[in-house]
């Protein structure tokens, strides 16, 4: 057991993500636009639109002669071009995510244009109706190429941000496997020491343990995510029951959940850990043993988990820490979900090691996930 320490999340982009991003493929999981359906996306793009009417007002006027009535109706326009634009790609998204990326961006950009052709041929209609002149096609061939020339960069930019979205988020899951993948071995030695001390003392018993160990092994093994609650208990459970076989009643557990936290969701391999740093590190050290307490609150926003169990007092003769990798792991992996939305304490008080893990309420449904599914604002 060791104290906290911060954990600082770190990566480099993988070969694979590079070379995808160099052939020009793409596929479902590594969309081609950000979701311009986000609330977020659309109000940067209405600001962008905003921008580039108050640029070309005072490329026209300057600040002498600057109209407020000129920006309103550039105004007006750019953003008839935005929204339907935006509203367009938003539902040929998944469809463009699965072609190339040459030929999603030549569909979003005819989209863009066709939008602002039916923009600018409204509006010189509308314009030669109410002063009377006739229809100015090289002032509509004008507007055409600077609208197709800002239509290009915004939509190479958010091209170019979807992009490194893709590669944080592919680095991210590779990072979070690779810390999943480093707490297997450690729990894979101290369960073979369970087993190796109940072989000779109680074969039936151990042949159970293997049957349960495999079982357990089977659900560790599964793909880093997160889970619901009531399956990373059930995981909980059996390795608490794993080390009753072994230690008897000297282990006694206790579990207080609140109400309500069915469909929340949690990191895979969170609570089996800090169970297993309380059963090695602290009761199995103690000769009459002790209770685990396991505690599940709903504070607000937030699930509280708290775990409590006895342990020697540091220095004693039954004190034997360990490398703290278990709560390392733990707290690199909670960083990579939740970035700084998460606490992580340890202490110890009185007899009494507590570990406290507070982190945002998610539920199975996906109502919570909103960090995990935002798109990043072009």
């Amino acid at each position: 057991m060791t104290s906290p320490q911060s954990a600082q999340p770190a990566g480099s982009i993988t070969q694979q993500i590079r070379k995808s991003a160099a052939d020009g493929e793409d596929s479902a999981q590594m969309p081609f636009l950000p979701d311009l359906c986000h609330v977020s996306a659309l109000a940067v793009l209405v600001l962008m639109g905003e921008l580039l009417a108050l640029v070309l007002v005072l490329a026209v006027d300057g600040l002498r002669e600057f109209s407020w009535q000129r920006l309103g109706l550039v105004s007006l326009a750019v953003q008839w071009v935005i929204l339907p634009s935006a509203a367009i790609l938003c539902r040929l998204r998944p469809a463009l995510a699965k072609l190339q990326h040459r030929v999603a961006g030549a569909i979003s950009f005819a989209v863009v244009m066709a939008v602002l052709l039916v923009v600018l041929v409204a509006q010189e209609w509308l314009r030669a109706s109410l002063m009377r002149q006739g229809f100015d096609f090289w002032h509509l061939l004008d507007n055409t190429l600077l609208g197709a020339i800002c239509a290009g960069v915004v939509l190479r930019y958010a091209y170019v941000q979807q992009q490194l979205h893709n590669q944080q988020r592919a680095e991210l899951v590779a990072r979070i496997d690779a810390l999943q993948s480093r707490i297997r071995p450690h729990f894979l030695f101290n369960s073979m020491n369970s087993l190796a001390s109940l072989i000779a003392i109680d074969p039936e018993r151990a042949e159970k343990l293997v049957e349960d160990l495999s079982t357990l092994f089977r659900a560790s093994l599964a793909d880093s995510r997160l889970v619901p609650l009531e399956q990373e208990l059930a995981l909980a459970r059996r390795y608490l029951q794993i080390e009753e076989l072994r230690l008897g009643q000297r282990l006694r557990q206790s579990w207080s959940l609140d109400a309500g936290l069915e469909d929340a969701v949690i990191p895979s391999m969170l609570l089996q850990p800090l169970l297993e740093n309380a059963v090695l590190h602290g009761v199995a050290r103690l000769h009459k043993g002790g209770e685990i307490q396991v505690y599940l609150r709903r504070l607000g926003g937030q699930l509280q988990l708290l775990i409590e169990n006895p342990a020697p007092q540091p220095g004693s003769l039954h004190d034997q820490r360990g490398n703290g990798m278990a709560q390392e792991n733990i707290r690199q992996r909670l960083a990579a979900h939740y970035g700084h939305r998460y606490r992580f304490h340890s202490e110890f008080e009185e007899g009494i090691y507590r570990v406290e893990v507070v982190l945002p309420i998610n539920d199975a449904s996906g109502k919570g996930e909103k960090r995990e599914k935002m798109e990043p604002a072009l």
